[in-house]
């Protein structure tokens, strides 16, 4: 993939076409976006807990199971045979979704959990995409 380092506005100002002067860097996205390809994999998000962290319902989740996770890490977890996305507090031992309308959930020593990775990034689809679609089908 070429990159054509250019800036959008997001406001209606106007800009010049990026054709106008530009220089192609070659940056492929799995470079960019996964630094361990072998203990990566994508999830997507479901819900709005996680709005207040920028992630939203539909979202792709980019997990790295090879990253040690640090406090306050959104991570992806088994919890009782479920899959969660959530904010890790490692001091409190629990779990904390970003919206105010969700209480924290505490893991305790009877409780099924097991983090399966830290989320380096994700990615907001603004049109579907069959082939992603199939993938998480």
């Amino acid at each position: 993939m070429k990159i054509i380092p250019i800036y959008a506005f997001a406001g209606i100002t106007g800009f010049e076409s990026p054709a106008a002067e530009y220089k192609e860097l070659g940056l492929s996205l799995d470079e960019l976006l996964i630094q361990h390809p072998h203990a990566t994999f994508i999830g997507q998000a479901k819900g709005d807990s996680m709005e207040g962290n920028g992630i939203y319902d539909g979202d792709l989740l980019i997990v790295d199971r090879a990253v040690t996770t640090k406090q306050n890490d959104v991570i992806v977890a088994n919890y009782n045979g479920s899959f969660v996305c959530k904010v890790l507090d490692k001091q409190k031992k629990s779990l904390i979704s970003s919206s105010g309308e969700f209480a924290p959930v505490y893991i305790s020593d009877m409780d099924e959990f097991q983090i399966e990775g830290v989320v380096t990034q994700s990615i907001r689809l603004h049109r579907n995409c069959a082939e992603i679609m199939k993938c998480l089908l």
